[in-house]
């Protein structure tokens, strides 16, 4: 896994029992990854990879499940669907099943500003973990984006505390992304009155040890007890 990942996120692996494999992502980009996984399917015996990235079932789960499921809940009313990449699944997946229902849904992808991969710029750092792997996912349909809508890291992080002090959702960095791209689209004269509909994937309890609880972490570390 790479080793910017949630140190959370690691604790619970090896809570588990499972061994732990860091790659250095950010020095020798995601694919050094995939490359080192690679080769333990060479090195390892009875090995079998998941691969979100390539795996077809992958978007088929959210066209099965989570595209209706949204047609349902929003009554087919639904005119603008936006969704963060990681490995392109989500927003393949869903994508494809409402523009099945109605090709004039608007389908915007989110990706990290300093890392603006999908619309053709170079692959860079940024800590909205869990999207923009620094390269184009083959399960990514392109074809049926509509709109790239791009969001620093900051911007996420911003939106993820806020949605937890405003609204008590406790999310995670990239729906912090998510949900800061939906306003950027919502606050266009032309979409006035448009529904947006996006995701919230990721929970905040896996960020605890990461950057986007510093402050509060810290505030704990040195608050003063009261009798």
């Amino acid at each position: 896994m790479p080793a910017k990942l949630s140190l959370d996120k690691q604790i619970l692996m090896r809570y588990l029992g499972i061994e732990v494999v860091l790659v250095d992502a950010v020095q020798h980009g995601f694919k050094a990854l995939l490359d080192r996984v690679e080769q333990l399917k060479k090195d390892v015996e009875n090995v079998y990879v998941l691969d979100q990235f390539t795996n077809p079932a992958n978007p088929d789960a959210h066209f099965r499940w989570i595209g209706p499921e949204i047609w349902k809940d929003t009554a087919g009313e639904v005119d603008i669907f936006i969704a963060a990449s990681g490995s392109g699944g989500t927003i393949t997946g869903v994508g494809r099943y409402l523009k099945m229902k109605n090709p004039s849904i608007k389908l915007m992808c989110v990706e990290p500003a300093e890392s603006p991969v999908i619309s053709g710029g170079e692959p860079s750092f940024h800590n909205i973990l869990g999207i923009g792997p620094g390269f184009v996912p083959e399960i990514l349909d392109r074809s049926q984006i509509d709109e790239i809508v791009t969001v620093t890291t900051q911007e996420a992080m911003d939106m993820a505390r806020r949605l937890a002090r405003e609204e008590g959702l406790l999310v995670g960095i990239s729906s912090g992304a998510n949900a800061a791209a939906c306003l950027k689209v919502a606050s266009r004269e032309e979409k006035r009155g448009k529904m947006v509909v996006t995701m919230f994937s990721s929970g905040a309890e896996r960020y605890l040890n990461s950057e986007l609880f510093a402050q509060v972490k810290e505030e704990c570390i040195n608050v003063n007890m009261t009798l």
